[in-house]
């Protein structure tokens, strides 16, 4: 019989915490070994039950989660997932660079099929997430860039752009996507449209950060917005991100999630509207995550000539999604994380 997934959930809220354990009691392979209010209690009861996963809420009296996520990282090193509600969108971006591997939506007394979507979620992370995933993400960590000033975004040019890059990822997603938009250079020359999956209401924060560490603009994708080069959007969450043409420029197009759709935003959705547009043009790159979605979106992009990249096991925080890819047989290069943004403007700059 396979070992159970030691569980301690961590949240001053009582409503939380026991919608957290229900949720969790309904997976057989978990064990929720204990419950704590703050991160004192937090403390205690991780040196005594050594649990294998963490949930863990930002906003806790006696010591918060920011507190107790350092101390952790420093003498108890755990898999953390954050606990998150919308007005904590700014700060769970630090606690994932402090260490915690993802972060759920928090549930609160809403729609049946919302807490079903983040039921579905937390379980599938609890299942994907392990100690290797802490170790990977830790090293990817260690090669972040030091935080450098917003150069100047290059005037964009009203012509259709020669290339594009399309980026898809999941679980350890954010701070994948840190390191590689972080490198890249401010006159890279073209536009970069990424789906990661992340609830509504947390990608604007998300891409505000990612603007200030970068040299290229980054912002969240609006409808009918025009890609440029220099500048990467990012999917608003519950969307799905396609292109449309129209007046000699390609445009952004945003379409609603249904409440049935598996993954939102829609790896696979994005790149195949891309693929359509800019054929043997496209850059797909699939990063960390889980499941399969970007693997049909790969297909697509490598058919038409494209070109295909995807994390390697050695980085991955989940290799699911980059190993769906691989084993479809549509990624031309399988790359560590430190090496994904040079490949990118080495195969783009080339073609100017």
């Amino acid at each position: 019989m396979p070992k159970k997934i030691k569980v301690l959930v961590v949240d001053d809220s009582a409503f939380s915490r026991q919608t957290i354990k229900n949720m969790l009691l309904k997976a057989p392979m978990v064990d929720v070994i204990g419950i704590a209010v703050d991160g004192i209690d937090a403390i205690g009861k991780t040196l005594r039950y050594r649990p294998d996963i963490i949930t863990l809420d930002l906003e806790m009296p006696e010591m918060d989660g920011f507190s107790f996520l350092r101390w952790l990282m420093r003498e108890c090193p755990t898999p953390v997932i954050m606990v998150s509600s919308h007005s904590d969108s700014r700060t769970v971006f630090k606690a994932l660079e402090l260490g915690a591997v993802d972060f759920i939506a928090k549930p609160t007394r809403r729609a049946s099929f919302e807490l079903q979507n983040i039921e579905n979620d937390l379980l599938a992370k609890v299942r994907n997430i392990d100690a290797s995933s802490l170790s990977k993400l830790n090293r990817n960590l260690l090669s972040m860039p030091a935080k450098r000033p917003l150069k100047k975004v290059p005037v964009s040019s009203n012509r259709v752009p020669d290339r594009i890059v399309a980026i898809g990822a999941s679980t350890g997603g954010p701070q994948a996507l840190q390191l590689i938009l972080t490198e890249m250079p401010e006159n890279f020359p073209a536009p970069i449209v990424i789906s990661q999956h992340m609830p509504r209401g947390f990608t604007g924060s998300f891409s505000e950060r990612l603007n200030r560490l970068s040299a290229i603009r980054v912002k969240e994708a609006e409808d009918d917005e025009p890609l440029e080069p220099g500048k990467a959007l990012i999917c608003p969450g519950g969307c799905h991100l396609l292109l449309k043409t129209g007046n000699d420029r390609i445009y952004a197009r945003l379409k609603n999630a249904e409440d049935n759709d598996r993954y939102v935003p829609s790896i696979n959705l994005m790149m195949e509207s891309v693929a359509k547009i800019f054929k043997d043009r496209t850059l797909g790159v699939v990063l960390t995550g889980m499941g399969n979605d970007g693997t049909r979106g790969m297909v697509e992009i490598f058919r038409r000539g494209g070109y295909t990249i995807t994390e390697s096991e050695e980085t991955a925080v989940v290799f699911g999604m980059p190993n769906e890819v691989i084993k479809a047989g549509a990624a031309q290069r399988i790359l560590p994380l430190s090496e994904v943004s040079s490949e990118l403007v080495k195969v783009v700059m080339k073609e100017k």
